[in-house]
């Protein structure tokens, strides 16, 4: 069995990385695509590797001449590379199709090494390698039939997202056999290059392959092996984390993009906090109807948006701010505040980083769990000179929950004692109490200190539209926060989103109950788990202490680099002590990272 290698594109995507450099130059964790290529390949003795070279192929060809791969090398040189694309390219390299069965790749691709054995160890001839479609994925995307024969191909004018669960993506990884390149292959490929001209793509020689009676070519589907097709820039910012060898440094690189992680492949992510059992299908589907206007209409301004959110949660207009996600009316609210602040640790961080540390006073609860009652805060600074008090409600990480029976009488002291509070409810939805919110017209008016915030990203599963709302019966001081956000600070879906909510009410108090009960169901398995103890949240995460011997940051990195799951630990919240938080997602996912954990943590069970 032999390689060729379609390496004569210019990488024109990836700009001036391969402005002096054809695209298989470019490097991903300081080594070059093609180097790491040719040393897979070269570790499954084949017969030889034909390269066919083109853009800077010198260059090329005087770099691998420098790596030492012991497989023979042939070059094939495309002199119009930037005149075809890769049919000529491999309509160069026929000759050598039609001599031995043959691994077809394409230069631009990273893949670990467990992809190349799938290919190679499956005895079936003839395989297209091919994995489940993802929004992250561009180009070719086959049908395929249960015997694993391609039904199609979908080239990317007949693409219909509609029926994009039905598609699976060539990785541009092929296994031809001798025959197959001889009987059907190379004749196609010559036809369809007299008929169609050389500025084609080999995809669409096996297209019509396929569409023989008996086209000896079937599909060979992965199961979770990882690989990247690099285009450009993001292409290869992600490549480098999925593929970076450090375990600590893939973490870290991971970890720093917050968010985003539907571009990564099959990743389960534990670490983000959203509500899996909302919105409805039917609300999506309402959203997708109205797509073309909300994408090419401007947004209302800030009064409108306002108008939806008073109608919404039943205040005021004057009463109340829509943020472009509750973060950016942290930063509005931050900035305003003046004096000593209290804060409860560990927390929300994005509270006390927008503080002066040297204006802060932090109450620490004292035991395990991290949790504290409104008597407790109400103790500890009572005798503290501070002028506001921030609480997040359910708190976060800990989960600890105080009810609206308690914030009443916080928000009581708080009253007497000139205090602005700040209650951040983003969480309490998940609660076990009902009718527990604090936004209420006759609460705040009677209470002008009292400010509530609310991310409608986390309660509402939309994390993608960055909506949250700040509520208070001060009206001046939302008035003075409304001027500091842009007047289009949300866009026209998330105006959208607010105006059809309230058809959705009782699908969302339904998303609620079974994310209660799924959360009980997760908490209850995880205390199954030797070394883990699962403390008590009415959010929709769960915080755990990590009692077997394994530090949660090893934890994290296991899970990632073996499982593709996603954890958030927290030595760097809870003075180093071994915790991790847990989001609640659905009953499938929740499972998936049980067993993980059981594995880590019970090799031996």
């Amino acid at each position: 069995m032999q390689a060729i290698i379609l390496a004569a594109g210019m990488g024109k995507r990836l700009k001036e990385l391969t402005r002096n450099n054809t695209k298989c130059m470019v490097k991903v964790n300081g080594v070059t695509l093609i180097e790491r290529m040719l040393r897979q390949i070269d570790a499954r003795s084949l017969s030889r590797i034909v390269i066919v070279v083109g853009y800077e192929g010198r260059k090329l060809i005087d770099f691998i001449g420098t790596l030492g791969i012991k497989t023979p090398i042939v070059f094939v040189n495309n002199p119009v590379y930037d005149k075809t694309n890769n049919i000529y390219s491999l309509a160069l390299a026929k000759e050598w199709l039609v001599r031995e069965d043959t691994l077809l790749f394409e230069s631009d691709l990273i893949f670990e090494d467990a992809v190349l054995d799938a290919l190679i160890d499956d005895p079936r001839k003839t395989l297209a390698l091919v994995d489940r479609y993802e929004a992250w994925m561009d180009g070719t995307c086959l049908k395929l039939n249960k015997d694993d024969s391609i039904a199609s191909f979908v080239p990317g004018k007949q693409f219909r997202f509609n029926e994009a669960a039905e598609y699976y993506k060539t990785v541009n990884i092929y296994k031809f056999s001798r025959e197959f390149s001889e009987t059907h292959y190379v004749p196609f490929l010559e036809a369809y290059c007299s008929a169609l001209g050389e500025n084609e793509y080999y995809e669409q020689v096996l297209r019509v392959i396929t569409m023989l009676d008996n086209p000896g070519i079937l599909a060979k589907r992965l199961n979770g092996q990882q690989w990247y097709e690099i285009d450009d820039i993001q292409d290869l910012d992600i490549a480098e984390s999925i593929f970076n060898p450090d375990g600590d440094e893939k973490v870290k690189m991971i970890l720093g993009r917050y968010g985003g992680y539907w571009r990564y492949p099959a990743l389960i992510d534990f670490c983000y906090l959203v509500n899996p059992y909302f919105p409805p299908e039917k609300l999506k589907e309402e959203l997708k109807a109205s797509f073309d206007v909300l994408l090419t209409e401007y947004p209302s301004g800030m009064r409108v948006n306002s108008l939806l959110a008073a109608r919404n949660f039943g205040v005021h207009q004057e009463n109340i701010v829509v943020g472009n996600g509750a973060a950016e009316l942290i930063k509005a609210l931050m900035e305003h505040l003046n004096g000593r602040t209290g804060f409860v640790r560990p927390t929300f961080e994005e509270y006390p980083n927008r503080y002066a540390e040297a204006d802060s006073v932090c109450y620490y609860p004292e035991n395990p769990d991290f949790s504290y009652t409104a008597d407790d805060l109400i103790a500890f600074f009572g005798d503290k000179p501070i002028d506001n008090l921030i609480v997040v409600n359910p708190d976060n990480p800990s989960g600890n929950y105080i009810n609206k029976e308690g914030l009443l009488r916080l928000t009581s002291w708080a009253k007497t004692k000139g205090v602005r509070l700040l209650i951040d409810e983003s969480f309490a939805d998940f609660s076990d109490e009902e009718d527990n919110t604090l936004i209420d017209t006759d609460l705040l008016l009677e209470n002008p200190h009292l400010y509530v915030m609310k991310s409608i990203s986390k309660s509402y599963g939309v994390p993608g539209l960055r909506l949250g709302v700040l509520a208070s019966g001060d009206a001046d001081a939302i008035a003075e926060i409304k001027k500091d956000v842009a007047i289009w600070n949300i866009n026209s879906f998330a105006e959208y989103y607010m105006q059809i909510f309230e058809k959705y009410r009782k699908d969302y108090r339904k998303a609620l109950v079974l994310l209660r009960n799924e959360r009980a169901r997760f908490a209850e398995a995880l205390n199954s788990i030797p070394g883990i103890r699962a403390i008590p949240s009415q959010a929709n995460y769960i915080m755990v202490d990590l009692t077997a011997d394994m530090p949660p940051k090893e934890l994290l990195k296991r899970l990632l680099i073996k499982k593709n799951i996603l954890i958030k630990e927290l030595t760097g919240k809870t003075g180093g002590r071994s915790y991790l938080r847990l989001a609640v997602r659905d009953s499938k996912d929740n499972d998936a990272l049980i067993a993980a954990l059981r594995e880590e943590l019970c090799p031996g069970e």
